[in-house]
């Protein structure tokens, strides 16, 4: 081989390197929504930008999650009786091929209640590691697939009575999958043997309010050397030790109920969102013990604070969309504003940042993208023409919408 085509093989072989992680879980590889590809698009549409589009079968508002080259979904596809059979979905990250469909739970097993406009059967997104796939359908049921498709097991024994149906996903905390189930009552948070899906512990919520419904999504972090489940519910939001479900402390947060966001940790802060009716954005230093509420709150704000979407971090800064549109960037270490402004749509999904660009997008499609700086600086509005509240997912130099009837590849042309 001569030099110069040596040197033109190395770099090809070399660019899925400059192309970004797979995005394993709800919120990427972190958790959090950031991501580490250069060169996604910024400008789209239904055909710019477009290398595939692929129509998604049933109802759901998962989003993608992506490893080794394969895209995982789930969807609830009713029947004529009325009832909804929740499946999972793999696709070629490539191509958008159809690889598997696999029916998880079937329609007579899946006890069908009403959900809310901005739900579906299918909220929770995928996660994967290894060659296993972690599901969870909520009150439903919570299974582990193979990357073929083949069921290795299934743990439909934790019922419990949701209101608007289900929304948190899993998360992985070493051998354990960990996720809340937060219902009209009696709420609690449970970890399953991610080896056999057997019931590791399970610990009530402890505390009283009035509503105690919420869709949060756990977070695991280090702080000084130890692993802590951060699992924010109706009223307050706990840290517990994934060995046992122990409580390690605590932020109680009054009344806050419907709790969505998933937490972020950042500069040695938990930043927390509270629910309905009125969300506060709390600042949280996790290095305390018991009820830390009146010592561990570094700031708080209620201005522009969401109550669906996450936010995310980029360098020393915080952004966030509230519902309604308004987008905000706080300093993350004081909650002083750098600036606020309105774009585009209601939001659900939750923001991602790449290559110093802020990524949101809207329920009615619109995805807007702004410089990650602490001046507003919008560098394009792009629109769909479709529903969308599933949140962005990344990988291989590309960025992934799932919409009411599609999923969508966008990458540079």
């Amino acid at each position: 081989m001569r030099p110069r085509s040596l040197f033109a093989a190395l770099l090809l072989s070399a660019c899925p390197l400059l192309r970004g992680e797979d995005w394993p879980e709800f919120r990427g590889p972190t958790g959090q929504g950031t991501s580490t590809a250069i060169g996604l698009p910024t400008e789209w549409s239904a055909t710019k930008n477009v290398a595939w589009k692929v129509p998604v079968p049933g109802a759901g508002w998962s989003s993608p999650a992506i490893s080794g080259g394969r895209i995982f979904l789930t969807t609830g596809v009713p029947n004529a009786s009325g009832g909804v059979s929740l499946r999972a979905l793999a696709l070629d990250v490539a191509s958008g091929r159809a690889l598997w469909e696999t029916e998880v739970f079937s329609a007579t097993e899946a006890s069908v209640k009403p959900v809310h406009s901005k739900n579906s059967p299918a909220s929770p997104t995928a996660i994967v590691e290894g060659d296993r796939v972690y599901l969870h359908f909520g009150h439903h049921g919570t299974a582990c697939l193979d990357r073929a498709g083949k069921i290795l097991w299934r743990n439909h024994s934790l019922r419990y009575d949701p209101l608007h149906g289900n929304g948190g996903s899993p998360a992985l905390a070493g051998d354990r999958l960990v996720f809340n189930s937060d219902g009209t009552k009696d709420p609690f948070v449970v970890a399953l043997e991610k080896a056999t899906g057997e019931v590791a512990w399970k610990v009530p919520r402890g505390i009283t309010v009035k509503s105690y419904f919420s869709f949060c999504t756990p977070l695991v972090i280090r702080v000084n050397g130890r692993t802590q489940i951060i699992t924010p519910g109706s009223g307050a939001v706990w840290a517990l030790d994934p060995k046992d479900g122990r409580e390690i402390w605590r932020v109680r947060y009054g009344e806050g109920y419907s709790v969505v966001p998933r937490p972020v940790f950042a500069h040695g802060l938990l930043f927390i969102a509270t629910g309905f009716n009125r969300a506060d954005l709390l600042a949280i230093r996790p290095d305390g013990a018991g009820d830390v509420t009146d010592t561990h709150v570094a700031w708080r704000t209620t201005k522009g604070a969401p109550l669906t979407p996450s936010v995310v971090v980029a360098g020393d800064e915080l952004y966030g969309v509230a519902d309604s549109g308004i987008a905000t960037c706080w300093d993350a270490k004081t909650g002083t504003v750098h600036w606020q402004e309105r774009i585009e749509g209601n939001y659900s999904a939750s923001p991602i940042v790449a290559e110093g660009k802020i990524f949101f997008l809207s329920e009615d499609g619109v995805g807007t993208v702004v410089k990650a700086a602490r001046t507003f600086e919008k560098i394009a509005t792009n629109t769909l023409e479709e529903r969308a509240l599933a949140s962005y997912a990344v990988a291989d130099g590309a960025l992934f919408i799932r919409t009411a009837g599609h999923l969508y590849r966008m990458e540079r042309q």
